[in-house]
This record gives C-alpha cells, sequence and structure tokens, in this order.
C-alpha cells in the first residue's frame, strides 16, 4: 500500500459522516450515495480490524492507527474518480485521530496534519440518539454522551463547518438531502461551507438568504400610488353616536369570543435617547457650554429637554440619585447637574434607559405612583379587549428583556385585576431568528463582525406577522408599546370597541356570503348584491373583465376575494408625522387596492407620486383590529397574504461605511397587504406615540 495521506484535488462537493461508533454513518452515506446516485466511502478500519480479529482475536492497538489512515485515503481517493457531483465518506482522518487520542493518548503527528489538512465541505456530526449495535470490533456503549462530546469538540476546535443530525433513519436522510441540496446552491453563489453553516445555524433557509441578496442587487419596486384615500373614498367616516352604536354592537356579540390584545414591544428605547446618546458623546463638559453645544449642533430637542426637565415622569427618581451620589450636588453648576442628569439616566450603572425597553419606562406621573407602559396597556386591555371577565394580553418582546417584563407584570396584574375585577392572561413570544436578514456592503457583499462571521438583523415588524399567525383568537386588538395615554381611557376603550363592532359586522356578512357559497346556494341573482358590497364596503375594484365570466367562474372569483383575513385600522388626520398613511395603490397585476403605504415605498425622485404623498389627508396610527379566522372558524395561514416584494432595504452608517439590510414587508403595510381592509377615521386622541423622550411632555403623557 502506497503509504500516501495526500487528498487528491477535486471539484465535487465532499460530505464527511463524523461521530462516534454505532451513530447511523454507514447506514446514512450509503441511503446518501443512492439518493444522489454517486460513490460512498466505506470505513476502510472496518475490514481491517475484522481481518485481524479472525486470524488471531487481535483487537485494535495503537500501531493501527497510521495503517488505517493510509488505507482511509486510497479508499477516498479510488472512489472519487468514480463520483459524481457528490461523495460521501463513512468516515475520515478526523476520526481516526480523535479515536487514537482517546484511546491511546496520542496521535502520530503525520496523521494529526493530515487530518487538519483534509478538506471536506461539511461534516455531519452523527448523534448518539439511535441504538447501539454491538459487533466484533466496537467497544462499548459505556459513556456514549462523553465520546460524543469529544468528536463534537474536535470538530470546533479544528474550525470544521459541520451540522448535527438526529433523529430515525428517515428523518435523517430527509434532513440531510435539504442541507445538502442548500449547500449545493450556495456554492454556486460562492458562499463558503462556515458560512453556509452560520446560516443554517441561524435557523434562516438558505433560500431566503439567497432572495435577499437578488433584492440587494435588484433593488425594490416602489409602490404605484394611484390616490391618497380620504374621507369617503377609501376612509369611512362615523358619527360619535354610530361610534357608541358599533361600540355597543361589540359588546353585545364579546361573551361568545375569544379576544386578545397584541401588542409588538419588541425593541429597546436607543432612538427615544438617540439626542441625548449623541450629546453624551460629543460634549465636554471642561471645554464647552451645553448652550454653545446646543447651538453648535443646532439641538433644539437637547433645549426642550433641559427647560422641561422637571415635568419628566423620572425626574423625581434621577434627581434624588443624583443627591446620593453626588453630596455637594445642590452646590453645582447649572450645567454640571443637568450633565450628571443626562449621564446618571443613561449610564449602564444606574438607570440606563436606552438600554431597556420602553414597556418598562416611566411614561406617566399620578398622583399615587408612577405608570409605565405596560400598566397602561394592561388598564386598556381590562376595558376593551374582555370577555367573560377575562382579559388576554401578548407581548412580543426580545428574549434578553423578557425578565423584565415578567418583573413588572408579576406587581402590576395584581393591581390591575384587583380594580377591574377581571383575570388577565399575559403570554410572550421573540421574534423568530428565521426571519432575520443578512447585512451587506454597498457592493452588496456580506460584512463580517471582527470574528469573520455574517452580520445579522431583525428583519423588522414584519417579521411579527408569524408571532401574529400563531395567536388562537376571534378577535385581536393590535396596538404599538409606545401609544398609550395618560388620561381619556374611556374614549380610548369606544373607539377600540367601535373598531371591533365595525369588523364584526363586516366579518358576519362576509361569512354569511362564504357559507351560502359552500351549500351552492348563490344563483345569478345573488351576484349584484354580493359585488355591490365587496366595493362599497370592502374598497375591492373588480377587474373589468368580471362581467364576462361564466355564473360558475363569477362565484369563484367572489370566494376568492372574500375568504381572507380582515383588519379595520383606525385612521387620524395626518399632522405630519414620519411614518405611513392610506392610499390607492395598483399592484404589479394591474389591481387596486386600499393600502398603508410607507414614505420610504414611494419613489419621490417621481413629482406625480411625490404630489399623490403630499396629498393624504390621513395618517396610519397602528390601531388595528383583525379577524385571522375564516367562516369555518379556522385559522387563515396569514403568511399566504404576504405581498412578499414590499419589502425595504435598510440603509445606516457604521464607522464611516454603509450597511444594508433587508426588512420584511411591514406589519401593516404589505405583510396584510392582501387581507380584506377597511380604514376608518379615529380622532387624534388614539394617538400619542413617545418615538422621543421629549413626546412625554405632550398633553397627553402629563397629569391633568
Amino acid at each position: 500500500m502506497e503509504k500516501n495521506l495526500r487528498q487528491q484535488k477535486t471539484a465535487i462537493i465532499k460530505i464527511a459522516l463524523f461521530g462516534p461508533e454505532s451513530t447511523g454513518k454507514t447506514t446514512l452515506a450509503k441511503q446518501l450515495a443512492e439518493y444522489y446516485v454517486t460513490e460512498w466511502v466505506p470505513e476502510f478500519a472496518r475490514d481491517y480490524l475484522q481481518e485481524k480479529w479472525e486470524e488471531n482475536q487481535h483487537i485494535c492497538v495503537a500501531d493501527d492507527m497510521m495503517p488505517i489512515a493510509y488505507g482511509q485515503v486510497a479508499l477516498e481517493n479510488r472512489k472519487l474518480a468514480s463520483a459524481k457531483k457528490y461523495l460521501f465518506s463513512d468516515t475520515n482522518l478526523m476520526v481516526t485521530k480523535v479515536f487514537s487520542e482517546m484511546y491511546y493518548g496520542f496521535c502520530d503527528p503525520l496523521l494529526n496534519e493530515a487530518a487538519l489538512e483534509h478538506d471536506y465541505d461539511l461534516f455531519f456530526l452523527t448523534d448518539i440518539d439511535v441504538p447501539w449495535e454491538k459487533d466484533d470490533i466496537r467497544d462499548t456503549s459505556d459513556g456514549r454522551e462523553t465520546v460524543f462530546s469529544v468528536f463534537k469538540q474536535s470538530l470546533i476546535d479544528a474550525k470544521k463547518p459541520f451540522i448535527t443530525l438526529s433523529g430515525n433513519k428517515e428523518s435523517r436522510l430527509a434532513k440531510a438531502t435539504a442541507i445538502i441540496d442548500n449547500l449545493s446552491i450556495a456554492k454556486q453563489h460562492g458562499i463558503s461551507s462556515a458560512d453556509f453553516v452560520q446560516i443554517y445555524n441561524h435557523g434562516i433557509p438558505y433560500d431566503k438568504i439567497v432572495s435577499q441578496l437578488e433584492i440587494f442587487k435588484n433593488g425594490i419596486a416602489k409602490a404605484n400610488l394611484i390616490s391618497p384615500a380620504t374621507i369617503n373614498n377609501g376612509i369611512l367616516s362615523l358619527s360619535e353616536a354610530e361610534f357608541k352604536e358599533k361600540a355597543h354592537f361589540f359588546d353585545l356579540q364579546k361573551e361568545k369570543l375569544k379576544l386578545k390584545k397584541f401588542v409588538p414591544a419588541s425593541g429597546a428605547a436607543s432612538r427615544m435617547f438617540k439626542f441625548l446618546t449623541a450629546f453624551l458623546k460629543d460634549f465636554d463638559i471642561e471645554k464647552e457650554t451645553i448652550n454653545a453645544y446646543i447651538n453648535r449642533k443646532k439641538d433644539s430637542n437637547l433645549s426642550i429637554f433641559i427647560v422641561a426637565l422637571d415635568k419628566f415622569p423620572f425626574f423625581e427618581s434621577i434627581d434624588k440619585k443624583l443627591r446620593e451620589i453626588y453630596p455637594d450636588f445642590e452646590t453645582l453648576d447649572r450645567d454640571y447637574k443637568n450633565y450628571y442628569f443626562i449621564k446618571t439616566l443613561l449610564s449602564p450603572d444606574y438607570f440606563d434607559f436606552a438600554n431597556k425597553p420602553k414597556a418598562v419606562l416611566p411614561f406617566h406621573k399620578y398622583k399615587t405612583h408612577i405608570a409605565n407602559p405596560i400598566e397602561e396597556h394592561l388598564n386598556e386591555c381590562v376595558h376593551y379587549a374582555t370577555s367573560n371577565q377575562v382579559s388576554n394580553l401578548h407581548f412580543t418582546v426580545s428574549e434578553a428583556h423578557q425578565s423584565l417584563f415578567e418583573n413588572e407584570v408579576e406587581v402590576l396584574k395584581k393591581k390591575v385585576e384587583k380594580a377591574s375585577g377581571s383575570q388577565i392572561n399575559i403570554s410572550y413570544s421573540y421574534q423568530n431568528k428565521s426571519t432575520d436578514s443578512i447585512s451587506v456592503d454597498e457592493k452588496n457583499k456580506p460584512i463580517r463582525d471582527k470574528n469573520n462571521n455574517l452580520v445579522f438583523r431583525p428583519g423588522g415588524h414584519g417579521a411579527l406577522i408569524e408571532n401574529l399567525k400563531e395567536l388562537d383568537s376571534d378577535i385581536i386588538f393590535i396596538k404599538n408599546i409606545d401609544n398609550v395615554i395618560q388620561n381619556h381611557i374611556d374614549k380610548i376603550e369606544l373607539y377600540k370597541k367601535a373598531l371591533a363592532g365595525v369588523l364584526l359586522e363586516v366579518q358576519q356578512q362576509v361569512f354569511s356570503y362564504l357559507n351560502a357559497i359552500e351549500k351552492q346556494e348563490i344563483k345569478e341573482k345573488n351576484i349584484e348584491e354580493i359585488v355591490a358590497f365587496l366595493m362599497q364596503k370592502l374598497n375591492i375594484e373588480l377587474n373589468s373583465d368580471f362581467n364576462k365570466f361564466t355564473v360558475e367562474n363569477k362565484i369563484s372569483k367572489i370566494k376568492e376575494l372574500l375568504d381572507r383575513p380582515i383588519r379595520v385600522c383606525g385612521m387620524v388626520k395626518n399632522e405630519g408625522e414620519p411614518g405611513g398613511g392610506p392610499f390607492w395603490v395598483r399592484n404589479s397585476k394591474g389591481g387596486v387596492s386600499l393600502q398603508i403605504v410607507e414614505t420610504s415605498q414611494v419613489d419621490l425622485s417621481n413629482k406625480k407620486q411625490q404630489d399623490i404623498l403630499a396629498e393624504a389627508t390621513h395618517f396610519n396610527p397602528v390601531d388595528l383590529v383583525c379577524g385571522i379566522k375564516n367562516y369555518k372558524n379556522e385559522k387563515f395561514d396569514l403568511l399566504q397574504f404576504v405581498d412578499q416584494k414590499a419589502g425595504f432595504i435598510v440603509e445606516k452608517s457604521v464607522d464611516g461605511e454603509i450597511v444594508k439590510s433587508y426588512e420584511l414587508p411591514g406589519l401593516w403595510n404589505g405583510a396584510m397587504a392582501n387581507w380584506l381592509t377597511i380604514f376608518v377615521a379615529v380622532p387624534l386622541i388614539t394617538f400619542n406615540p413617545v418615538k422621543t423622550v421629549n413626546d412625554l411632555l405632550k398633553a397627553a403623557h402629563q397629569p391633568q
């Protein structure tokens, strides 16, 4: 036998099966070779040691390691010559190296060097969740967990790209083939094995990465605005009496319904304190006055913040802490007092407000206590999302912040339950990491961190459509975490219930038509009535060819249009707030529908589109009530109603370099693009978000 440990160079994709004895390596190697109609490399040591045992019952010794290594390499190189696209190795020199070190406490330097140098596109680490099968040359099943850990650590130490395979032989084969198919695509796109494994471990389907890279390369088509939605042209206007009527209708129905409030609350409050963070970074109190900084930076936000310090709900807590930290605080110059106030507010050693979720920050000062958004949402929830004395509230949170939520809820829940006489059930979910986006540079090349790993960024609030679809409720109220007020809960209750009443009225009519269609009770004479309902109540414009359809095709089209989740969205008057608004939009197929469109989705270089945007009379306050079940009381698969082309490319500067990432179609934008949509004008009192800390100075957030 030629004593050669060199691998032959090849363009073949090589997969190594790697793991302890009796973990299914041989079975899987055979399965994969058969599946891909190619070669697999058996374990040379098996025949070598079996022959040795049969001759004189000799077992493996340290001197056998190098002959086994030479034989394994020769066998692999021989099989490589006839392999097609893939080669699957039942074992490899890394296995021999690990066994040599485990059993003999030593590995020949030549074997060690070759094992580390040998290149495979991917290692499958076979798990120990399969039964141990004894034979003449296997050792023992004792200590399988320890042995498995050694094998896994050896791959980590050698920086080999690996994925662990668990399950029975059928599930392992299905999992392995899916991984290999994606790996092959990745190789075509120039993605390394290490990057591929990182993407896999992050949970992002590889086809999504390919799609994202294509989006960065080709851009995203802008929305095609036809006109703004206005009162009586896409936006329903109700009188105060009608609001009360709709709210009463909801109250009559709610005891038969599962209600839930859904509050997106994942993000930290970093943007809320952005101008203060920038101030601390750029200001030197030894060299400049705060007034000089304000003039130099033209920072009116900082000026407002300082002038109104004592109006903030957190003023007294921080002022008290400052007097503990600085015993001579009262004698300090005013600039030093203000500087230390801001520093303590943001310091990780003290209040650390910019790194906490908005949900736990002090928002409102009452006579008896300070309330945060969690408390305000609990209070709102029992007012309009209660059925049979039970309220259900769901927060989407970041995993890192969940304990902060739970600590607050433990105290506040009992307080609100006692005052309301309702039981409150609270649940949480995280934004799924599989919805994250890869980050790229200006040339659309993936960027890397200091450890040379790919950089991923959360896919935006559009990812929460997956969280929403998991909820089992008849009516879901959606409201952002920061959109709460200190007073007028009765008015908030009225308008929220009224939106739910609008939804129920429309939903009942939709379900009535769909049930009639299923029972084949719809005749040609009924079609005109349903078409009028579609156009007048649901703002759906039918294709001009509709009248040419046969009766059967008309009914089929009507069913397709009606059998969708429903959203009723409150709209407030546009007062120049940044964000989205209601518009009539034409899609790529020529269809026109009502959509909530963000400014970033509009082609601002197009004068006509710019003019339509400027004509908008209303703004989206993210005040939604949703029905996510169909007429059979089954949950819709909400992912089927997303406009996948309505995402966003987000750019930001990091250390002077442009970094781009992709955000999924927004939760109330493209993620709900193909829902049945009703826009209702609601008063401005329903919209009081806290985007910056200075928003807490607005009347809706101040004591009265």
